[in-house]
């Protein structure tokens, strides 16, 4: 594995591996057969049937009662031979008795030999309801299968024979596999002529359906109806209520199985439950009654809790209920592995992961999207590679984590190269993967190849995903233009259906850009069409509003909310510190405490920042909540815990302490960090500790764009042009861009975007006239250039040239230009704001008599009167 260390060799092993994997195929294609050949089976009793069997042939011939025992004995000892005889046995004696036959087929159907079920099926003289329910349940659960159970019914019903109780539920089944709700409804219609929605199964069977397919409250109707209910009832309405994100309904609904009914849960109840608990006292409370049940050592419920804990607990508290399970599965290890995967714990996972003692693709699986979560791209392609060398199986899921990896990696070779494994094998055609696909292509800025992805994928095959993955791409690649407008095509021509992922991915663009009318839209779109009560969704909606500036609006969404998650409440933190409101968020975390709800990584890199941003100094408190993430919640700090620890510090003035603290890290300070303590020393001036960090960035990060953009302006900063110059040279004859500083604001619904001197717009008349004249009226207000924030060797009347047309400066031009008078101008800038415009935007405030709203990389300036609401800004 040591060939995945470069580029060429990593393209080499996955080269050979995709090799042995098609090997591998090949070979169980070739032994696709091998069930058939299994050695009879050793059980006592189906020998000893055997025997007798062929012993009774010779004399008197077995009696209906007799074979069918056989066949029940074969079924439960997995005895193909057995099965055989019987079937033998019928052709020697020329039985024709459906019943008997109806029985080999079961029996068949039970070992899994459908051909054999089906020749015997087809070769009945005159196949009844039972032969035909056989073999439409048997094809209802099989993947793939379930349209040939569907054409099965039809041709049942053709056949002027009446459907059975077991027939509906079947059917019902398939069609709700399949999302075939029109013939549903029509099974519903017949169910009904017939008397057979009675059945308590039959009722079950429809209300899964309409759960899986209408709207909730049309399933809750449905339920009510149903005369005759069971425990499945109860779960399934449970589940539906569980799945729709209506967790207080799903537990209104279990109350009332326990008043209504009076029936006592089972375990399924419990880990359905236990799926709908938002907080750690909710899952305590169904954590005791499983304990009062004596189910809580049960395998549903334990892994059902083991979940709950990882998502709400601690670690200590999962590798309890591992310990104290009486009965492990496969579920259950793999859930313990993605527990430590998710408290970071990677060394600790794989541990885990060696000692299970049987695997599947979901164990693998389980372990890839960990490394990709906790950032180990490396590692994760590594194993991605050992799958394929290995010949295990690998599902979509496993597909797109490996793609993920190669994002996260940015290694545009490697991409190809999976890009090109996945279409060898017929991975392609997967909408989830075409995502996946795009968006590693725009991760690691091949947005030429994305682009011929995505016109090809539209030409041979409509893939919603992909246009959804497309849109994001443009977003994260500074072309908020083109993404906008690709959506607008896309939804116009019917190409963009909007379900909760396009929702959701168009929410946060709308957010990016801080284009609040297109927000609204599809807030309108959300309520009209019932996804209002989806979790992701609604995470959306309130940080869409936060980015967008509207406070009100997001908070309402949020109090809206039918159910919440830790993303929920990082989103709210997150909202407020772009409002720069570190106090409000200190509130907000200490309202998570109250409520007993668990905090990840997020949370901790959030709820630090916020100490940055608060009235008074709590540089104790900070430090007393970053020391206890690791004894009291379990959370090993990484860099981006640090470099927000020493963002706090340095802002503060604690300078040296911040530089202790990296000089104590358990691991080697990533170049993030250093960055926090430059900018720390930036503020405060500190040209000694500052110059120190600077050449640990440049050392850690010597390739990085922005390094050379940071070389570049420290020589240029001490009066050393030539240097400057030579590093930007360097850069262009290697081909290295840095990712340019642009300002965009939104007019007549369409995006206007500005670069610094940028001429490209229609109106750039207009816009350099009126910004000429801007500039004049704040100079007589007192107004005065700040030339240090040009870093190029010009003339000084060249610097204020420079200056005067940054892309902030033409963004506010336009908006003053294009909103009525005492209308408020809102831009937004991909990077931080320089000083100068910061102070030019104050006086452009009292001269036009407008409020002036800029989100930039740190957070949100409100300039009015001369003033800005930002108190740790220029």
């Amino acid at each position: 594995m040591e060939s995945v260390n470069c580029s060429c060799n990593r393209g080499n092993a996955i080269a050979i591996a995709v090799d042995r994997w098609q090997s591998s195929l090949y070979c169980k294609s070739f032994n696709s057969s091998s069930i058939y050949l299994r050695p009879p089976s050793s059980n006592p009793l189906s020998l000893s049937f055997r025997r007798n069997l062929r012993h009774a042939t010779h004399y008197l011939p077995p009696d209906s009662h007799s074979l069918i025992h056989a066949l029940y004995v074969s079924s439960r000892a997995a005895d193909i031979h057995l099965t055989k005889t019987v079937h033998a046995t019928l052709l020697k004696l020329h039985e024709h008795d459906t019943h008997l036959y109806n029985a080999l087929i079961s029996a068949y159907l039970k070992l899994r030999l459908f051909p054999h079920a089906l020749r015997l099926f087809l070769a009945l003289p005159s196949p009844n309801a039972v032969s035909y329910t056989a073999l439409i349940s048997a094809l209802s659960k099989w993947p793939h299968r379930e349209r040939h159970a569907l054409n099965l019914f039809l041709r049942m019903t053709r056949s002027h024979l009446i459907p059975n109780a077991h027939t509906y539920v079947a059917v019902l089944t398939a069609c709700t596999r399949i999302l075939h709700f029109q013939l549903g409804l029509q099974v519903h219609a017949a169910a009904l002529k017939t008397a057979h929605f009675d059945s308590t199964f039959v009722a079950n069977a429809l209300v899964s359906l309409y759960a899986k397919h209408a709207p909730f409250h049309v399933a809750l109707k449905l339920f009510n109806q149903t005369q005759h209910r069971d425990i499945a009832s109860w779960n399934t309405i449970i589940s539906s209520a569980v799945q729709e994100s209506m967790c207080d309904t799903a537990f209104r609904l279990f109350r009332d199985m326990q008043t209504t009914d009076a029936f006592r849960v089972d375990d399924f109840t419990l880990s359905i439950l236990l799926s709908a608990c938002a907080s750690l006292v909710e899952g305590q409370q169904v954590h005791a009654h499983a304990v009062k049940l004596g189910l809580e050592t049960g395998l549903n419920v334990g892994n059902g809790l083991t979940r709950f804990y990882t998502k709400f607990g601690t670690l200590e508290d999962v590798e309890w209920l591992f310990e104290e399970m009486r009965e492990r599965d496969v579920i259950t290890w793999t859930q313990m592995v993605t527990a430590c995967m998710e408290f970071g714990l990677v060394d600790l996972a794989l541990k885990v992961f060696d000692e299970m003692p049987e695997k599947n693709s979901v164990s693998y699986n389980a372990v890839l999207s960990g490394f990709c979560r906790n950032e180990e791209d490396l590692e994760a392609l590594k194993l991605f590679v050992r799958m394929v060398e290995e010949g295990l199986e690998l599902t979509d899921f496993s597909l797109t984590s490996g793609v993920d990896a190669c994002g996260l990696l940015g290694d545009h070779k490697v991409s190809k190269q999976v890009h090109g494994f996945a279409v060898k094998f017929g991975f392609g055609s997967n909408g989830c993967i075409d995502a996946a696909l795009l968006d590693m292509y725009t991760r690691c800025g091949g947005m030429v190849d994305a682009e011929k992805m995505f016109l090809r994928w539209e030409v041979e095959e409509f893939s919603p995903v992909a246009w959804t993955a497309m849109i994001c791409g443009y977003a994260r690649n500074g072309q908020p233009e083109e993404a906008i407008s690709l959506f607008h095509v896309g939804r116009s021509n019917g190409k963009v259906i909007m379900d909760e992922v396009v929702v959701t991915s168009t929410l946060g663009l709308s957010g990016t850009v801080g284009h609040h009318d297109m927000g609204k839209q599809i807030h309108g779109h959300v309520v009209k069409c019932g996804l209002g009560s989806n979790l992701e969704v609604g995470n959306a909606l309130v940080s869409m509003y936060f980015k967008c500036g509207n406070v009100d609006d997001a908070m309402k969404v949020f109090h809206d909310m039918a159910c919440t998650d830790i993303v929920t409440w990082n989103t709210l933190i997150s909202g407020n510190l772009i409002h720069r409101q570190g106090d409000r968020a200190l509130e907000l975390w200490a309202e998570m405490q109250e409520k007993d709800i668990k905090p990840d990584q997020v949370t901790f890199v959030l709820i630090i920042s916020a100490y940055r941003q608060t009235s008074s100094n709590l540089v104790d408190d900070c430090r007393s909540l970053f020391n206890s993430m690791r004894t009291v919640y379990q959370i090993e700090p990484t860099s981006l815990h640090y470099a927000s620890f020493i963002s706090v510090l340095g802002h503060w003035g604690s300078l040296q302490e911040a530089l202790e603290t990296i000089n104590k890290m358990p691991f080697r300070p990533s170049a993030l960090v250093w960055r926090a303590l430059l900018d720390a020393c930036k503020q405060h001036k500190n040209k000694l500790i500052g110059k120190w960090a600077a050449q640990n960035i440049l050392s850690l990060e010597p390739k990085n764009p922005s390094t050379f953009i940071l070389v570049s302006n420290l020589y240029a900063a001490s009066g050393r042009w030539d240097r400057s110059e030579m590093v930007r040279d360097e850069m262009r004859e290697k081909g290295i861009r840095k990712h340019p500083a642009q300002s965009w604001i939104i007019s007549e619904k369409k995006i206007h975007t500005f670069y610094p001197r940028d001429r490209s717009h229609p109106h750039d008349k207009d816009i350099y006239s009126g910004l000429e004249i801007l500039i004049l009226e704040c100079l007589k207000v007192g107004y005065e250039p700040d030339t240090s924030f040009v870093l190029h060797e010009v003339e000084e009347h060249h610097k204020e040239k420079f200056l005067f047309h940054h892309s902030a400066k033409l963004a506010a031009t336009y908006g003053i230009l294009m909103t009525k008078p005492g209308k408020p101008v809102w831009i937004v800038k991909n990077i931080l704001l320089c000083g100068d415009c910061h102070t030019f935007l104050k006086y452009a405030s009292i001269v036009t008599k407008r409020d002036i709203f800029l989100r930039d990389s740190s957070g949100f300036h409100c300039f009015s009167n001369g003033q800005c609401s930002c108190k740790d800004c220029w």
